[in-house]
């Protein structure tokens, strides 16, 4: 579980940075949503959350080509 979740941030922050990069979002923006994120892990709905993007990780890795 911990693998998906920093590979997720991970991932989460690159995309970010790139939008940035690209001027599809601005830098107080970006800083909003770094926050709400961060917050929003504090709330009762991390669990609910992580349960879904757990679920979304397994079924995208049960795909076979």
């Amino acid at each position: 579980m911990t693998t998906v979740s920093l590979s997720g941030v991970l991932l989460l922050a690159i995309v970010l940075l790139v939008l940035m990069r690209q001027g599809h979002i601005k830098g107080g923006p970006a800083i909003i949503a770094i926050l709400f994120g961060f917050f929003l892990a504090s709330t009762g709905m991390a669990p609910s959350i992580q349960k879904f993007l757990d679920s979304l990780a397994q079924t995208i890795n049960n795909i076979k080509f």
